[in-house]
């Protein structure tokens, strides 16, 4: 691992962080000193954006954690969010035509898998999809072609779980089947694999949000914990793996932060801001 330098509070114009094992504690909670480091950082100038894999409909609860304002890169880069307007910014959907592609590829070299949808504002899983686990009341539960025709939106990111088989080795039977119609990517949770459009990833995402507000690499300081943000993390000038973070992701990044349920964020930014 490459140590750099921390920069001037002068070169970083926008932290860059994920939400679960990375901001949130351990009870998936912004914990009061993480609330007021986020605060302190918007108020010396430095834009805070959060990047997680959650749909949109998953992060209410944060905004009043953080007064209401921010902005957030949610599914993976599938949607952009501002919290102080209250509206979407930009969606960059899979098209139905592709998701069923997709789908059909996966399913010939994975039987055993189920499906789910993430639109804008909604969830949707087939019948099959983790059945030992209680759904939501707002999710709808049916077959993925019925799933697609719900008018929810556009679809910002399809899930493919196929419990019987080892995480990274079913991203890579994934990743071989269909890489090249949309953007795989997958955690140490589970045998989960989501995907986004060609070319849709945080990383891509954060770089068109940056360049939209004169903001370049270099003046990005990113945090992250699983292989879903190693794009993000390789792409900022700036990196930290959280000191929970996955070997991989511990092996890229610049600098480690303290553990996520040691406000590891919180350490990194008042850190920053001394400077």
């Amino acid at each position: 691992m490459v140590v750099n330098a921390l920069p001037d509070t002068s070169r970083v114009r926008l932290v860059a962080t994920d939400l679960d094992g990375t901001l949130l504690d351990g009870d998936g909670l912004i914990s009061p000193r993480t609330a007021r480091a986020l605060l302190d950082a918007e108020a010396a100038g430095i834009t805070v954006v959060f990047v997680t894999g959650r749909p949109l409909r998953w992060m209410d609860e944060l905004w009043t954690h953080v007064g209401d304002h921010g902005l957030a890169i949610c599914s993976n880069g599938g949607v952009v969010y501002d919290a102080a307007a209250h509206r979407v910014v930009r969606a960059r959907p899979i098209s139905t035509s592709t998701v069923l592609d997709v789908a059909a590829r996966i399913s010939e070299v994975a039987p055993g898998t189920a499906y789910a949808l993430e639109k804008l504002r909604g969830g949707y899983v087939e019948p099959g999809f983790a059945p030992g686990r209680p759904k939501p009341p707002d999710v709808r539960v049916a077959p993925l072609r019925d799933l697609l025709d719900e008018p929810q939106g556009v679809v910002v990111k399809l899930l493919a779980l196929d419990e019987g088989r080892e995480p990274e080795e079913y991203w890579r039977l994934v990743e071989d089947a269909v890489g090249d119609r949309v953007t795989t990517t997958w955690s140490a949770f589970g045998p989960l694999v989501e995907m986004s459009g060609v070319g849709v990833s945080k990383a891509s995402t954060l770089e068109r949000l940056c360049a939209s507000r004169g903001i370049g690499a270099s003046e990005v300081l990113a945090l992250g914990d699983m292989p879903n943000d190693l794009p993000m993390l390789s792409w900022a000038g700036v990196s930290y793996a959280m000191g929970n973070a996955h070997p991989s992701v511990r092996a890229m990044a610049d600098h480690v932060a303290p553990h996520h349920a040691q406000h590891g964020v919180a350490q990194v930014i008042e850190e920053l801001l001394a400077r």
